[in-house]
């Protein structure tokens, strides 16, 4: 298990240090200005969906697959079903980040949120057994 946790990590690593990047050049985020709430009206109101569907679908998907793993199958397989999962879940959070930040960077703090909320999804053995049901 310990090597496909170095790959989950590399993974997770790689997406969320390469959104981190996009954010800093695309979103000039050097210039602390753009870090201010953005004002809401119904205009604007769609934007606001966009990281809260995000969120919800990401991990309704993620559960979703998580629970059609079979319990009968090796631990190797398993995980890479569960490695799937993770990147669909992953893909989702990204994705949403960059529609923010290409389609309405006014609520680039929004972006920011999911990408801290993706870092926060750091893999580790815990939340892997955790989410698998496998016992130690």
């Amino acid at each position: 298990m310990q090597e496909q946790l170095k790959i989950f990590k590399i993974i997770h690593i790689a997406l969320v240090v390469g959104i981190i990047m996009a954010y800093f050049f695309l979103g000039n985020l050097s210039d602390f200005s753009q870090l201010k709430m953005p004002e809401i009206n119904n205009e604007n109101m769609i934007y606001l969906a966009i990281p809260i569907v995000a969120f919800l679908l990401s991990n309704l998907l993620f559960k979703r697959l998580v629970s059609k793993i079979e319990s009968n199958l090796s631990l190797k397989q398993k995980l890479v079903a569960y490695q799937s999962a993770t990147i669909v879940r992953y893909a989702i959070l990204e994705g949403a980040a960059f529609i923010i930040l290409i389609i309405f960077p006014e609520f680039i703090v929004f972006g920011i949120l999911l990408i801290v909320y993706m870092a926060l999804l750091r893999p580790t053995e815990q939340r892997i057994k955790r989410d698998l049901h496998i016992l130690d």
